[in-house]
């Protein structure tokens, strides 16, 4: 399953530290100018996920491999983006490729580093964002409006359909709201909506770049953001880009002591990570055998035919039944073979709904 995470902001406000942490490489250029992300960079990253290694020793694996999730560093926007201003054509297209949007905004101080506005002020960070992609999708709808409404008189039930939701969204726009705000009574409603591919439809994590000395407690900018994505459907994470990057350098043992001296449990990249799994609604589910332990990523809701199929689409058509394991259970037991003789290992069906943690073997015709 391919998932991307773009990560966007005004100029100055640290995406690319915080992208170069997350990849642990120096391929986006971190420097004080505007624009120094000229074009995209994708870098994929592990998801943390202590079960897994746990898994493995029990399994006896020889390799390991995580669930992986990917971030885009997007150039920085700037006021009139929706307009071209900038680099806003090209960034607002970047946005559209994403599933979700993580809002990069500064709650620091440093007169070293220019912020474009002249002052520090995350919440007018933010609406400028949120207002130029909001600019952008009012756009695009009443480009679709006039095509949409001539279909709909004519019968067409489809087209009817995505009218509406267009008008809708468009009020709501209007009304200075994203998109995300649109009530959605049903399944047809939801795909219709989708297709629509509003930049202010994807969900937004808020990240608040704090300084070292907040880094473990937050400050009165995180503060407001927290207050602000209350109402904005969104969450938020205070991390320090700065201290992830230097972090990132160190070996894992190194780490700890770092973190510690810190006051920090732990990264706050993998708190990250670990929001942007719950922002879109992600779980894990795990495969485990003599040459790797595996973790592999579904949406919550997910059946086990569909869990199958994101190994390979033959395991979805083909599929029989899953032999499955709960985590817990096998960590407990100590195996396959001693769940098997506990009777904790379960043959389900097509209509099981997969648990997070839940241990598969698929059974499937070729």
């Amino acid at each position: 399953m391919s998932l991307k995470m773009g990560i966007v902001g005004l100029p100055n406000v640290g995406k690319s530290t915080l992208f170069n942490a997350l990849t642990r490489t120096a391929a986006a250029q971190a420097a004080n100018f505007p624009f120094c992300t000229i074009e995209p960079n994708v870098g994929e990253v592990a998801v943390p996920d202590e079960r897994l290694e746990a898994i493995a020793r029990i399994g006896k694996s020889a390799t390991t491999i995580p669930a992986r999730m990917s971030f885009v560093d997007i150039a920085g926007l700037v006021k009139g983006a929706s307009k071209g201003e900038g680099l806003g054509n090209q960034f607002l297209a970047n946005i559209r490729e994403c599933d979700a949007v993580v809002y990069v905004l500064r709650c620091f101080e440093d007169d070293n580093i220019v912020h474009v506005a002249g002052r520090v002020d995350p919440i007018a960070d933010a609406e400028v964002v949120e207002t130029e992609l909001m600019l952008a999708d009012l756009e695009s709808l009443e480009k679709r409006a006039p095509n949409l409404e001539k279909r709909a008189k004519q019968g067409d039930k489809d087209a009817k359909l995505a009218f509406d939701l267009v008008e809708r969204a468009r009020r709501l726009l209007y009304e200075g709201k994203p998109a995300r705000h649109l009530a959605l009574g049903s399944p047809d409603e939801e795909k219709a909506f989708q297709q629509l591919q509003l930049l202010t439809a994807k969900p937004v994590l808020y990240v608040c770049n704090v300084d070292e000395a907040h880094a473990a407690t937050g400050n009165a900018w995180t503060e407001k953001v927290a207050e602000y994505a209350k109402g904005h459907n969104a969450g938020t994470v205070v991390i320090s880009a700065e201290i992830e990057s230097q972090l990132a350098q160190l070996p894992n043992a190194e780490q700890r002591e770092f973190l510690a001296a810190l006051g920090l449990e732990e990264a706050g990249l993998n708190r990250l990570i670990r929001e942007g799994y719950q922002l879109l609604g992600l779980q894990t589910y795990f495969t485990v055998g003599p040459k790797e332990a595996r973790a592999w990523t579904i949406h919550k809701g997910d059946k086990a035919p569909q869990a199958a199929g994101v190994i390979h689409s033959d395991f979805e058509r083909g599929f029989i039944r899953a032999q499955t394991i709960a985590y817990d259970d096998f960590v407990a037991l100590g195996g396959e073979v001693a769940a098997r003789e506990a009777g904790k290992a379960r043959d389900e069906g097509k209509d099981y709904v997969v648990k997070d943690g839940d241990i598969m073997l698929f059974k499937f015709n070729t």
